[in-house]
């Protein structure tokens, strides 16, 4: 089982605007446009048939296919609660790292939120007996990704990379401990609209 994330990020190393009231707005539209195309973006959240095939499509797609369960920071989870549909993108059990005790929520679709009081550990414990023989992702917000990676916790992670500059919000390694993280290059796919980069990581 592999514990990882995936993000699109800007030229400048942004991956979410400063305030989460514009996370729908210009800036993230622009972030994400390459996969509004996609075909399995429209299937994925039922805007209908049709859409874009190709590499963009076919990783998009095997992104979604390899996770088993998510992890959450508390922040993405109040951005999306109300931006979701009902049906979540998700479809599997989702595990919000909080520090608000509530009961899970069932939403439409197989996604299901759990809310973890006890800190990262617990929440991948958890994460990691949900997905059963496929992968953990953990879906963000930024400060959630990086506390995983300086705990050592994530195994590779894959960025794409938006021909967009942002000039500020949300750093994906801002604050990073870089003097206890190695990264190996894994892969790099270049498509019109986006770069693919994907590594691995280790403890130095």
């Amino acid at each position: 089982m592999t514990v990882f994330f995936s993000v699109s990020m800007s030229l400048d190393g942004f991956i979410a605007p400063s305030s989460p009231d514009e996370l729908m707005g210009r800036q993230w539209r622009e972030l994400q446009a390459w996969v509004f195309p996609l075909r399995f973006f429209r299937e994925n959240l039922k805007f209908g048939e049709g859409g874009e095939e190709g590499r963009d499509n076919d990783i998009a797609r095997a992104t979604f296919e390899r996770t088993g369960a998510s992890v959450m920071g508390r922040r993405m989870f109040d951005a999306g609660e109300h931006a979701w549909p009902e049906d979540a993108p998700f479809h599997t059990p989702v595990f919000v790292v909080t520090h608000e005790k509530r009961d899970p929520w069932e939403r439409a679709g197989g996604t299901t939120f759990h809310f973890v009081n006890d800190g990262i550990e617990s929440a991948l414990e958890q994460a990691r007996a949900a997905a059963g023989p496929r992968d953990v992702r953990i879906a963000g917000g930024g400060e959630t990704i990086l506390r995983f990676l300086d705990a050592g916790l994530v195994d590779e992670f894959s960025i794409a990379l938006s021909p967009v500059l942002f000039g500020a919000g949300v750093r994906l390694f801002d604050g990073i401990d870089a003097s206890r993280i190695a990264l190996s290059a894994a892969g790099s796919e270049s498509s019109p609209r986006v770069t693919h980069l994907t590594y691995t990581v280790r403890r130095r």
